[in-house]
Order: C-alpha cells, then structure tokens, then sequence
C-alpha cells in the first residue's frame, strides 16, 4: 500500500495566506558563508552537479528574514568546516580563526537582528585557543557551534567523549550556549540512535549543567527519514518528558527536518508532531539552515514547517519561543 504523503508547496504557497499568518519572531540556524568557504567546500568537477553553494553575507541573511518577517536570526559560525578530518587543509588553524573572526564581522553590522555563535572542531589541538578567543570575542562570546559529523566525533571513542566534555565544561563555565549537529559522519559510517543518544545524554550533557545545549535538526542530519535520527531523538524526548536533570536545559531546532524533499510521509509527520508535544513546545525552535544548495529560504521553510499536523496555538507558541540567549 503507498503511504499518503503530505506534499509542500512551498514556493507557490502566498505568504499572505491564512497558513502562514504567524510569522516566527526568530530563525535559530542559519549560516553565512564567505567566498573562501565556498570555495573549499563546493564540489570539484567532475563531481560538480545540482544546486550550487553561493556566499551569503550578513546583508543576504538579513534580506531574506524580511521577505520572511523574521526579525532576528542566530548565525552559527561554519569555521569548523576547515577543520574537517575529511579534508587537508595548509595553515588549518589561521584558516578557522579568519573564518570566525569574518562570522564576527559580518554579524557586527547588524547587532539588533543577528547574535553570532563560534565554530570549531571540538577534537583539534588548538580547538581551546579558538574557544579562549571567541570567549573574549563581542559577537561570539554567546555560544558554540559543534558539529559532530563534520568533524569525526565517535561517541564511541572514550578520548572523544572525554575532549567533549572538556569542551562542555569550557562554554558552562564561559556563559556560551552550545548548538550541536549530533548526528555523526555519514561518509564513516559512524553508528547513531538510542546508543548514542545515551552516552551523549549521560557522559557529556553532565559537563554544561547551566547552560542551554540546543540539539540541531531534531537530532538529524537535514529531513526526517533516518531512523537512527529518530531513535536520538526518541531519547533525548524521553530524557526531557521524564524530567531527567541532565536534560534540563535542552532545546531542539527544526531547521531541514522539514522541507527538503517535496513531501513527507503522513505516517512521519505525526511522529514529529507527537514527538515536539512529548518534549514541549517551549523547547522547541524554529530554524531554516542556509539558504542554499538547495536548502529553503526562511520564509518556504516556516510555510513547510506549517504543513506539520500542530494546532494553530501550537505555532503560534513555537513561533514566539525566545531562548534564554537570544534575549537582549
């Protein structure tokens, strides 16, 4: 039997519409990219094909929040990108202090609608003078973007998870939030679910007690088709639900989990929807990622976002969340 899929039509949805009447106060995932990080993580011929990766500036970013009537955005620095185990990179650690010290500036000219967040590969000798850095830096002293499968991190690795919670001690005992891309290196085949999410929950939550840690893509890698990806969620759910201490301070963004094919099945779409209820919907962020290489625009990822089967009130509530670091 084919399975009903709910269908997104996003780009000829008007925004004027009853369906998109609410408008998110805040997108909590976006990037900026600068030429020199296109031009290291675009794809080489002959393997270039599909949507391009163009740079986005703090102007760009700024552009499409207004054709949103998105007011503000967390912009998560992408320097980790050069930090990639993946890659070979000359001069690796002045590459990813120019790119968070170009996130710096860029966000600087817009200081009522962007809040910036640093970006390092956790594992890296000099990833504690890169935080030293943006601790002291005006515009990313907020918080820390980590991205675990850009950057190898095996939770399996008893030496990873040690450096982690290092890194999680560091950004509490900072003040910074920290936003983490859980799910690990696809291209290593690294393992992912309820295992995981447990080591994650309780060997490196533990090490940030006082600060928020914000579980990107609802702990997927962009859509909502990976089962391992809803295992780690069901987890970190049931952590939240269940009042676990280690959870206390956890959030969860939206951005790609919707909206990057043209539809959803019927039968996933509720589980997301049970599952934002199960955590609560004050815990729960809207973000749209980059708006390129075939990523969605803020404005078509709320009007995707709004085809989940949540009551009007219900979006209203997580159009209007404020987390407790992007208040100013």
């Amino acid at each position: 039997m084919r399975r009903r899929i709910l269908h997104f039509a996003v780009l000829t949805l008007p925004f004027w519409s009853a369906e998109s009447q609410t408008r998110p106060l805040i997108d909590y995932h976006q990037h900026l990219f600068s030429p020199a990080t296109v031009a290291l993580i675009s794809p080489k011929p002959p393997a270039a094909s599909g949507t391009p990766i163009t740079p986005i500036s703090a102007s760009d970013l700024v552009a499409l929040l207004d054709a949103a009537g998105i007011r503000r955005a967390l912009v998560l620095s992408v320097a980790y990108t050069w930090g990639s185990p993946n890659r070979s990179v000359e001069n690796e650690y002045e590459k990813v202090k120019a790119d968070n010290d170009w996130t710096s500036q860029q966000v600087a000219q817009f200081p009522d609608r962007l809040r910036g967040f640093c970006g390092v590969n956790p594992l890296r000798d000099y990833a504690f003078a890169e935080l030293e850095r943006c601790a002291k830096d005006p515009q990313l002293h907020y918080g820390l973007k980590l991205h675990f499968g850009n950057s190898v991190v095996d939770l399996h690795n008893a030496q990873h998870v040690e450096q982690l919670r290092r890194v999680f001690r560091f950004a509490n005992d900072h003040g910074m939030a920290i936003v983490v891309h859980m799910h690990p290196s696809i291209s290593r085949g690294l393992p992912y679910g309820r295992d995981e999410a447990r080591i994650f929950l309780n060997d490196v939550l533990p090490a940030a007690p006082d600060v928020v840690v914000q579980i990107a893509h609802l702990a997927g890698a962009g859509g909502y088709d990976d089962a391992g990806a809803d295992e780690a969620f069901g987890v970190l759910a049931d952590a939240v639900a269940n009042h676990d201490p280690h959870a206390r301070h956890l959030y969860f963004d939206v951005s790609s989990a919707v909206g990057l094919s043209l539809g959803i099945p019927v039968d996933k779409a509720n589980v997301m929807a049970r599952r934002l209820r199960q955590i609560g919907l004050d815990r729960i962020l809207f973000g749209s990622d980059a708006a390129t290489g075939g990523n969605l625009a803020p404005r078509e990822a709320w009007a995707a976002f709004r085809q989940l089967p949540l009551t009007d009130a219900e979006f209203v509530q997580i159009a209007n969340n404020v987390a407790p670091y992007m208040r100013w």
